[in-house]
């Protein structure tokens, strides 16, 4: 069955991500799933059952907060609770079976630890995963990037299905300076500027074209930028309330969890940012 599935803690990132949640599941009239995962602080061998039943009810208080949460903001919404033991980004992954979107909290950028749960969850999951830094606002702009490939295809059909939903504007941004973003990996573009931007251009009209015939009511407008992709696209999230991008471009670093751009995305946007997985489209 379709939800939301939002990941809670308790602390203020959790929060701002489950009121972006909350509002996602009643946008899509589905339910909403609050997560939270408890974990014994202590090495396994220290055994201590009365400590463990202690650690696992502040679990369950701290869950039934976050419902509490959830449902005086919009009351309309069925919300559901799963409290898991142990680390964050499984128990989380573990619940989205035929999730909508993952909804998760984040530190702003400067302050991300390494193996932040923000961090694990897009690089593994198979749904969209929204990972919130900030407030939604009314009047929104949705950035998506853009670059020819089925990644890029899945993202722009979440961004507009998220634009639609919001009554958000959408800016389509394709960063084509970059040999692995050439159409066809043709290097021979980058030899002849106004080629480069008629090709490069082409693809990201036909890439946005099907998706604005299906949202009609979307303001949605291009941007071809003559820089490299991460370049492009964290310098559009500074007036993006949601950036979305696709979990892997077209680029050939098969070896990295995620993609370069999708990584630098969630590491230095200032803001909300999207990570949308192929098959999620």
């Amino acid at each position: 069955m379709s939800d939301v599935v939002v990941g809670y803690d308790g602390t203020s990132e959790s929060e701002r991500a489950l009121r972006w949640a909350v509002e996602e599941a009643r946008l899509r009239r589905v339910p909403l799933t609050v997560c939270h995962a408890w974990r014994w602080p202590y090495p396994i061998s220290y055994i201590d059952y009365e400590g463990v039943a202690i650690v696992r009810r502040m679990g369950e208080h701290l869950l039934d907060h976050g419902v509490t949460l959830a449902r005086e903001a919009v009351p309309e919404v069925t919300v559901r609770k799963r409290l898991k033991d142990g680390s964050a980004a499984p128990a989380l992954l573990a619940e989205t079976g035929d999730a909508d979107v993952i909804v998760v909290g984040s530190h702003a950028p400067d302050e991300m630890p390494v193996g932040s749960t923000a961090l694990r969850v897009p690089a593994r999951a198979e749904r969209p995963v929204v990972v919130v830094r900030q407030a939604a606002t009314r009047d929104g702009l949705v950035v998506v990037g853009v670059d020819g490939s089925a990644g890029a295809d899945a993202a722009l059909a979440f961004a507009f299905e998220e634009a639609a939903l919001r009554g958000w504007r959408l800016r389509a941004v394709y960063g084509c300076w970059e040999p692995g973003a050439a159409p066809g990996g043709d290097l021979s573009l980058f030899g002849d500027e106004d080629k480069l931007r008629r090709v490069c251009g082409a693809v990201l009209e036909r890439a946005v074209a099907p998706w604005r015939v299906k949202y009609p009511y979307v303001q949605a407008t291009t941007a071809l930028v003559l820089k490299p992709p991460r370049e492009a696209l964290l310098e559009a999230a500074q007036e993006a309330t949601l950036m979305v991008t696709g979990a892997r471009g077209a680029g050939t670093v098969g070896a990295l969890t995620l993609g370069a751009t999708s990584d630098a995305l969630l590491k230095h946007a200032p803001g909300t940012v999207a990570i949308v997985p192929r098959r999620a489209g």
